[in-house]
């Protein structure tokens, strides 16, 4: 993933010729654009409705109706907690409590720090073991407040990988 000095109006071009001429295009496309530079800026928009030949607002629309695309940069690591009846049936909602009072954000929102941004997911399909979290796509099983604290202790104190 790219930060967001790295997005050019090119870049998302790039994307957008390589997939237009799909069938539903717009949700590969945006795929793309925030699986290369980590969220679909909002610069993207005017580019995407031009050669999707949409308006804006309907570009607008589908962006924000999917709680998948962020629009705006995220922090070093994302965890996901499951919001599904499984992980919720086996303490989900106390855990997801804990997880906003502990971290001082809500859903989509980043820590202060811009270590951390917290987001909802309704399935990890790890529904025996719940209640469950990801952690920059790394699923983590029976999580409890403690083993949340430590997970997060870890994100903060060890370095990101270089790719």
């Amino acid at each position: 993933m790219s930060t967001s000095a790295d997005w050019t109006p090119q870049l998302i071009q790039d994307e957008i010729d390589a997939l237009k001429h799909k069938p539903g295009a717009l949700l590969p496309i945006l795929h793309a654009i925030q699986d290369r530079v980590g969220y679909v800026p909002e610069g993207a928009v005017p580019l995407l409705a031009e050669s999707l030949l949409m308006t804006r607002a309907e570009v607008h629309g589908v962006i924000t109706f999917y709680h998948h695309f962020r629009t705006s940069q995220p922090g070093s690591h994302v965890v996901r907690i499951c919001r599904a009846e499984a992980c919720q049936a086996l303490g989900a909602r106390t855990l997801e409590a804990h997880a906003k009072t502990s971290l001082e954000i809500d859903y989509h929102q980043t820590t202060r720090d811009r270590e951390i941004t917290l987001e909802a997911v309704y399935c990890l399909g790890n529904c025996a073991c719940g209640p469950s979290i990801s952690v920059d796509d790394q699923v983590h099983g029976r999580v409890t407040t403690e083993s949340f604290d430590r997970l997060v202790e870890d994100m903060r104190t060890v370095p990101l990988e270089v790719k």
